[in-house]
């Protein structure tokens, strides 16, 4: 990596993966509706809802909720469970419940993805220019397995990043807290990742934008319509520099170590849960320009990938185009 790179704007926190998503305009900004927020992960959360539905009760809870997930699963703490397996030595460990279970899905991705999702890349995304696992160097999914509430690595300096992932399944109990409380039509944000639960005020299902994703670009790209299920987009705008001609973007290229190359600007997936969304946006973006959309055809993948191609080409896979406005 140049040593400019140090110079540029990195990720802060597990949720900082994802594209810019949603176009305020689309969904929040509409009479009739109801709006709390706050930050987290080094991102900002969002809870919409219809007017009058007392959605600032859920505020303490959800700071709560996603302060306790990041004590579990933040790389950048030397103290979270993930931190902690980090700097720790070959062999077993033992984790949480709730990590077990983001590990075990993140596992799952990397397998059906041929490694095209990989969670033992953070040094490669650190040694780029973005993410916080500066240790370590040893890459490879294979090298972790998980048994029994334990989890464990076949060198000492082999690393688990859940940020690929991690953000979806909190934005998933958040989701499930929200409901717990009696709230039957939400849109819930979480760093530009969206999950659905019901309807818009009005009836209709909700509606959000996919960004132009171009550089230096403004406005909306594609605009998409769902309900009971979540959206998350990856690619360069929103974590990516410029340096000598070529963009650096935090999403890593597991056949070579570098970021990906190529026409491809951004993956936007829609799937049944959050966790879903958001890991395998992280795959079908480092898949590639031609790789990436055969997967998502090979997996049944609802997605958009937008392409520069003298101008902004848009390809869905797996129905993707029924959601599209």
């Amino acid at each position: 990596m140049p040593d400019h790179a140090t110079t540029f704007s990195r990720r802060r926190a597990m949720g900082m993966g994802a594209a810019a998503l949603l176009a305020p305009g689309a969904a929040f900004a509409s009479a009739g509706l109801e709006t709390i927020h706050g930050a987290a992960f080094g991102t900002t959360w969002r809870v919409t809802g219809p007017a009058g539905s007392g959605l600032e009760a859920l505020r303490r809870p959800v700071d709560q909720l996603l302060a306790g997930i990041d004590r579990r699963m933040s790389p950048w703490r030397s103290d979270s469970e993930v931190g902690r397996f980090n700097s720790s030595h070959a062999g077993g460990h033992a984790i949480s419940d709730d990590t077990a279970t983001v590990t075990a899905a993140a596992l799952r991705v990397a397998e059906e993805s041929g490694g095209c999702f990989d969670p033992t890349f953070g040094p490669a995304v650190s040694h780029w220019g973005f993410g916080p696992i500066t240790g370590g160097g040893a890459t490879g999914w294979r090298g972790l397995a998980l048994s029994g509430g334990r989890l464990t690595k076949a060198w000492s300096d082999l690393t688990f990043d859940p940020c690929g992932i991690a953000k979806g399944w909190a934005l998933d109990r958040l989701a499930d807290l929200a409901q717990a409380a009696g709230h039957a039509d939400l849109l819930l944000d979480l760093g530009g990742e969206l999950a659905a639960v019901g309807h818009h005020p009005s009836g209709r299902p909700w509606q959000v934008a996919i960004e132009d994703p171009r550089p230096a670009r403004t406005g909306l790209a594609a605009a998409l319509t769902f309900e009971a299920g979540a959206v998350a987009t990856s690619g360069l705008r929103a974590q990516s520099y410029a340096l000598d001609g070529r963009t650096y973007g935090h999403i890593i290229d597991p056949t070579t170590g570098e970021p990906v190359q190529g026409r491809l600007l951004s993956v936007t997936v829609l799937a049944r849960s959050a966790m879903e969304a958001d890991a395998w946006a992280t795959a079908l973006f480092a898949a590639g320009d031609a790789e990436g959309p055969a997967l998502a055809r090979r997996r049944g993948l609802r997605a958009v990938f937008l392409f520069d191609d003298n101008g902004l080409r848009q390809e869905t896979t797996g129905g993707a185009d029924h959601a599209l406005l």
